[in-house]
């Protein structure tokens, strides 16, 4: 796998644009579109939150009955969730505006939304904006960034990336882009994602693709503790790269697969380090678990502790909080048999990296108790702008690592007038 410029336009025939379409925001841009020159297989993960935003039941009627689409329009700004029928029927002009711009059928159109929850879109100025982005789609990387500046909502930065493999001796691009800073909480997804690819691969492979990466990525991460209503991930491939078709279990799919957890954990590690009002990407390792799902729940517990959160936002290495958040998460343990670390991250949450990388791991809880250990180091440890936690539960061969951010000042100011 290597590592490239670009986004969601990198792989072959995929295109974007954005619009300044005066749905909420002004003065910046608040549309965006992703458009594919030939059809594309989609596949999905959606949010677990029973209030579901029209746009989540649009496409997922999309992904589960047709299997495919043509292209993707997104909207920020306005949510459009608990918006009843009129939500729907949003949805249904939308596509059928943009259908009309790019002769294509309405249900080839997928739709994104994001913003606040209850408000309804003015959907002639959504259906005008249509208009503009089917004008101006391009296949560039500016294009693509462009579109992934778009859909930000309370992001502080855009989140893109690209990546490509060989299979079967062709060159298979992977483009992304992804939204979310606040509302978010592992129960897939708590986000916005998109990810292209010119990949020749089934529908039924794409979509076990998709659902196995979103385990250990999109799930393990969490600012807040909210699932989101619009929690959307679609993953497109145009079959452009005219690879060998995959259609079952094979070398090719295990590559394919792994270049794409690799896009959405850089993606996902991304959405944490950019939490709303955060100062740092909180990075939470857990190994020698008994299971795999003992681990995946202790280091999610962990990195939703408002109270260790809040605990590295004042560089306080207050160890017990962690032990504490591991002694609730369900997951059952022996806490004497417990070591925990504290270091430095060496990956960033910007560094599109493979492995956790971190510095010289400080010990300040060994065996369920404190460790001798320098107070002064451990303040400088959690004064970095990316703090991994450590724990080893000295009970088996299983690992996980998890994803979130300190809880500071600028997160209420920010959620206390998001609506105003």
């Amino acid at each position: 796998m290597e590592w490239i410029e670009g986004g969601i336009t990198a792989a072959q025939g995929f295109e974007a644009a954005s619009t300044a379409a005066h749905i909420k925001y002004e003065g910046r841009r608040d549309m965006a579109m992703i458009y594919s020159t030939v059809p594309f297989a989609v596949a999905g993960t959606f949010t677990s939150n029973v209030v579901k935003a029209a746009p989540v039941i649009w496409d997922r009627d999309i992904v589960r009955n047709q299997k495919q689409a043509q292209a993707v329009v997104v909207n920020t700004g306005i949510a459009n969730a608990c918006t009843g029928e009129e939500g729907l029927d949003i949805c249904r002009r939308t596509a059928w505006a943009a259908g009309k711009a790019l002769g294509i059928e309405e249900k080839s159109v997928l739709i994104g939304s994001t913003g606040v929850i209850g408000m309804q879109i003015p959907v002639d100025r959504i259906t005008e904006g249509v208009k503009v982005l089917a004008a101006s789609k391009a296949h560039t990387p500016e294009a693509g960034t462009d579109a992934s500046k778009a859909i930000m909502t309370t992001d502080t930065v855009n989140k893109e990336i690209a990546c490509t493999v060989t299979l079967s001796g062709k060159t298979v691009t992977i483009g992304a882009m992804s939204k979310g800073s606040g509302m978010i909480h592992p129960n897939m997804c708590t986000m916005l994602a998109y990810i292209a690819t010119d990949c020749a691969i089934s529908q039924e492979m794409l979509q076990k693709a998709a659902s196995d990466v979103v385990k250990d990525t999109f799930n393990m991460i969490s600012v807040d503790g909210d699932t989101s209503t619009n929690d959307t991930m679609l993953l497109m491939a145009n079959g452009l790269a005219e690879n060998e078709m995959i259609t079952e279990d094979c070398e090719d799919h295990r590559i394919f697969e792994d270049a794409l957890y690799n896009i959405c954990r850089y993606l996902a590690r991304r959405m944490a380090g950019d939490g709303e009002g955060a100062t740092k990407l909180i990075e939470a390792i857990v190994m020698h678990a008994d299971t795999k799902k003992n681990a995946r729940t202790l280091s999610r517990s962990i990195i939703h502790s408002n109270l260790t959160k809040a605990a590295v936002f004042g560089k306080d290495a207050n160890w017990g909080r962690v032990l504490c958040a591991m002694g609730y998460s369900g997951a059952d343990f022996d806490p004497s048999s417990v070591d925990v670390y504290f270091a430095k991250g060496l990956t960033g949450f910007n560094t599109p990296a493979g492995a956790s990388r971190y510095d010289l791991p400080l010990a300040i809880c060994r065996n369920g108790k404190a460790a001798d250990y320098s107070e002064e180091a451990a303040t400088e440890i959690l004064g970095s702008d990316h703090v991994v936690i450590i724990a080893d539960m000295h009970s088996g061969e299983e690992s996980a690592v998890a994803w979130g951010c300190d809880l500071t000042y600028d997160y209420v100011s920010i959620n206390a007038d998001y609506r105003s």
